[in-house]
Parts: C-alpha cells; sequence; structure tokens
C-alpha cells in the first residue's frame, strides 16, 4: 500500500511543531508503524551530520531518532544556515550551494521544488506515514507565491494540513481563526484540524476555547496539549530556546557560556547542564561573564564575526581575566578558532577576505578555506584516553605548535584539537564529545569534580517516550491517522512542471 502523509503548520515561529513531530513519531512507532520525519526547508544553525554524508537541521534528527531511523539529508532537503541579518548558507539535500540573501533566495525558492518533492518520495517509499513540519507561519501570505516551505509544499503534494497554535503566548484563538481568514481558499481547505498547544493549568478552563475555534472554522479538534516540563530535556533547535540562567540552587561547578549572535550546534552543552552538580549560564549581551570555573566558546556559523562581537561586548577582557585567576576555557569548532592567534579569510567565505587576531590563548592559526567537512568521528581524548563519538561540521584547517605538540583527541591515528602549555585551555572541532559519558567525566574530573554517570542518550530516549505518552492521552492520534493521505506522485510531478 501506498504511504500516507501528513503536514502540522503552525500559527507562528516556536509554537512547538518540532517538538509534537517528534513525540507523534514515537508515538507512531511504538504503535509498529514506520514513521519518518520532513521538512521541506528549515532554517537553522543547529545541525547534524547524517549517514549519508550531508547535514540536516537538528529538531529533524531528533524525530529521526524518536521513529529509531537513521539520519538522512532526504529529511530536510533545503537547510538555510543564517550568517547575518541578511544572509544565509544554503544547503540542499545535505551539501552547500553556497551563499544566499534572503530576497534572492525568495525568488528562485520554487526552482527548488523538485528536489524537495524528490526528498519526499525517497521518504515515503520506505515508510507507512511521513510526518511534515512546515516552517514560520501558515499565514505569510506574502511569501506564499513562491513557497515551498508551508502551503506551497502542502499543494504540490497533496497534503492535509494540521495547523498547531501556542496557547502560551496568548491570543491563540485569534492566530487559528486568523489564518483561515488570511491564507487563500485553496489553502484553508487543506487546514483539516487544529491543536493547541502548551496549556498551563486547568485544561477544562479552555473547553469552551477548543469549541469556539472548531465553530469558526470548522477544523477538527485534534486536542489541547498541557505543557510538558520533560520537554526540557530534548534538545533545543533553536537559540532564541536556550534558557538564559542556570539552575537555581545548583552549587558546584560553574560554567558560563557567552550568548554570541552566530552561536551553532549549542545542543553540545546539553550533556554538561544536565549533570548534577553542575550549574551552566548562557550569558547575554549587556552582562559581563559571571565568576565560574569553566568558560565554553561554541560552535559559531559566522566565526569572525562573532569574535567581533565578543570583544564588542568585553567578554575577551573577561576571559583572559579568567583564564589569569587559574580557570579554564574551553572552544568548540567555531570556539576553537576563536582561541587561536589568527583567522584568515582569504577567499571571503564568511564576508569580505580579512584576517583577524584570534583571542591568543592556543598556539594555533585557522585558515578558513576549502570544502566543508562532514564526518561522523571515534576516537578517545588525550591523555585519558576515554572513548569518543562526534561529528565534525566545519570549514578551515587550525594548525600550530599546541596542535602539533599537545592535540586533544587522538581520531584513530589523526589528531584533533589542542592544549595550552598550562592545560587549562583546550579546543576541539568534534562536535557531540560530551555526550559519551567516558569523555565527559574525563573533562569533569580535569576540573576537579566527578560526573554522576549521568547517560545523555537515555534521557533523550526517556524523555521522548513521556512526550509520546503525554501526547497518546492529549490528542487523537487516530485522527490524525484519518487525516493522512495517501502519498501521490502524479501530484508532484504536476507540481514541477513550469506555470
Amino acid at each position: 500500500m501506498a504511504a500516507r502523509a501528513l503536514m502540522f503548520q503552525g500559527t507562528g515561529s516556536s509554537v512547538g511543531k518540532s517538538v509534537l513531530v517528534a513525540g507523534i513519531a514515537r508515538a507512531l512507532t511504538r504503535r509498529g508503524l514506520c514513521v519518518r520525519p520532513f521538512k521541506p526547508q528549515n532554517m537553522s544553525n543547529n545541525a547534524a551530520v547524517t549517514a549519508d554524508g550531508g547535514e540536516i537541521g537538528r529538531a529533524q534528527a531528533l524525530q529521526a531518532r524518536a521513529c529509531g531511523a537513521v539520519l538522512s539529508v532526504d529529511m530536510n532537503p533545503v537547510l538555510l544556515k543564517p550568517q547575518g541579518m541578511t544572509g544565509s548558507q544554503l544547503v540542499v539535500r545535505g551539501r552547500m550551494r553556497g551563499q544566499v540573501r534572503a530576497k534572492d533566495f525568495q525568488s528562485f525558492k520554487r526552482g527548488l521544488m523538485p528536489e524537495v518533492l524528490e526528498s519526499f518520495h525517497a521518504l515515503a517509499d520506505q515508510a507507512d506515514i511521513v510526518l511534515v513540519e512546515g516552517a514560520g507561519s501558515a499565514s505569510e501570505v506574502n511569501l506564499r507565491a513562491d513557497d515551498i516551505a508551508n502551503m506551497g509544499f502542502a499543494q504540490a503534494a497533496d497534503l492535509n494540513v494540521v495547523l498547531v497554535g501556542d496557547i502560551d503566548r496568548g491570543g491563540v484563538i485569534a492566530s487559528l481563526v486568523g489564518t483561515q481568514a488570511v491564507v487563500a481558499d485553496a489553502d484553508a481547505r487543506r487546514i483539516q484540524g487544529f491543536i493547541v498547544n502548551r496549556m498551563r493549568g486547568d485544561p477544562s478552563l479552555f473547553d469552551a476555547g477548543m469549541a469556539a475555534i472548531a465553530r469558526m472554522t470548522g477544523w477538527r479538534s485534534v486536542g489541547l496539549v498541557p505543557f510538558l516540563d520533560r520537554v526540557r530535556d530534548l534538545p533545543a533547535e533553536d537559540a532564541a530556546d536556550l534558557h538564559p540562567g542556570g539552575r537555581s540552587g545548583v552549587e558546584g561547578l560553574r560554567i558560563a557560556v557567552p550568548c554570541l549572535p552566530m552561536i551553532a550546534n549549542f545542543d553540545d552543552l546539553d550533556p554538561l547542564a544536565s549533570e548534577d552538580g553542575v550549574c551552566l549560564t548562557m550569558v547575554q549581551r549587556g552582562q559581563v561573564l559571571p565568576p565560574c570555573d569553566l568558560v565554553i566558546l561554541p560552535g559559531a556559523k559566522a566565526t569572525i564575526a562573532d569574535l567581533a562581537v565578543l570583544r564588542d561586548e568585553g567578554w575577551d577582557i573577561d576571559i583572559h581575566a579568567h583564564v589569569r585567576r587559574g580557570g579554564h576555557v574551553m572552544g568548540i569548532c567555531g570556539g576553537y578558532q576563536m582561541l587561536g592567534r589568527s583567522i584568515a579569510d582569504p577567499m571571503g567565505i564568511e564576508g569580505a577576505a580579512c584576517t583577524v587576531e584570534g583571542l591568543g590563548l592556543l598556539d594555533v592559526a585557522t585558515v578558513l578555506e576549502g570544502s566543508k567537512r562532514l564526518d561522523e568521528v571515534t576516537g578517545h581524548l588525550l591523555p585519558e584516553g576515554a572513548g569518543l563519538h562526534g561529528y565534525e561540521m566545519h570549514i578551515g584547517r587550525t594548525t600550530g605548535p599546541d596542535h602539533d605538540a599537545r592535540p586533544l583527541i587522538d581520531l584513530g591515528g589523526r589528531h584533533d584539537g589542542a592544549v595550552s602549555p598550562s592545560g587549562r585551555v583546550w579546543g576541539t572541532y568534534v562536535h557531540g564529545l560530551l555526550a559519551d559519558g567516558g569523555a565527559r567525566a574525563a573533562v569533569l574530573a580535569r576540573l576537579g569534580t566527578r560526573s554522576h554517570g549521568h547517560d545523555h542518550d537515555a534521557t533523550v530516549d526517556a524523555a521522548l517516550d513521556a512526550l509520546a505518552d503525554h501526547l497518546e492521552t492529549h490528542l487523537d492520534i487516530d485522527s490524525l491517522l484519518e487525516l493522512a493521505r495517501p502519498v501521490s506522485r502524479q501530484r508532484g510531478i504536476d507540481a514541477m512542471l513550469p506555470r
């Protein structure tokens, strides 16, 4: 039988679509269905390396995990990775295709629809059901003409849509009913059901609200989802979802992370933040770095630009003072590049060609050149020998005496990273190394703290199971299955034909 598919769109960004799809994927997988997640177009600097050697948005990686699927570039065929206020790096089917300005992307994105549909059908060929997640708001009628992310894709693939609204933001009735009012009639007819997400307090208080939305729109009520605190154990996709402060009342190891504009792959921090006795604080712009034991500079989509912001905030002064007091610093990927003597961009990959001075805490230098490295890696931490598994996702080469004399990681004969002569400053290109319990315990031991044996992967899986249980209770999962439509290849072919 042909696979079926259902699309989830939102009244706005960050209404919880990604988490809902992950939970529904886990619930349907536990029912014995072969489920695949799909997002036609995503915008995120938090990405994952796939088994087929590309990259996709981190939310689709979580959704794939929820249904036990191997990561594939087909799960997120178009990925935009912002590099500033007006431009992004464009990744198509896992591979970088260059830089694109927001204005230019609007004019040519419809040309990507054939590749988007090809990926969608590739997933449908291996699934019982494909759960499709839209992007941003379904009501962005100003972007509808060449849309490939929301109603444009729903029409091309002939899908029904369930619309998600967030009651925690307020105005959810107006958001849902207003979406029907502003979208074209053909698009409005695609919407067959609605979900109200993140209800706090007594759900019965919104019974009349659910009835009002159903009456005014004619859509099926799929459910009212109460707020679930366990969602905090799932990796965030957007930097806006990061919690600015550490856990209150936690005493022990203090970690400070400067929250820079182009922060990327920040889920590297989650395993540390989940450790008992660790207080990890995201330091916002305008604040000084607080007294701490460790400063972490995480990945950055635009290293040179973020380094300039770090200096504008005076955090470079704070970091040097921290090191003089005997504190530790760890840089991951872009953060590693910042720790060196210099960063050269001779090809203008991040903007105008230039060379800038780094923080000088490691005797290494970086040149941004060559193709992007996208690899899963295994190895061990030096000198402890603790095993680790992670991935590399970067452009550039970092070399120098500290790398040659004191690498941080052995990747099976190839060395990565660098350690300062004092042993208190570390840099690496390997994302995900702290998710491995042994490597994380070794890092914490360097800081005089014992790991409590927290299994980060088990925590994420337990949170997915708790989310699935929650949605089975509060959503009409059977209604979602009824609303899913058979995948039509002919409809996809028609959508590729010139207008």
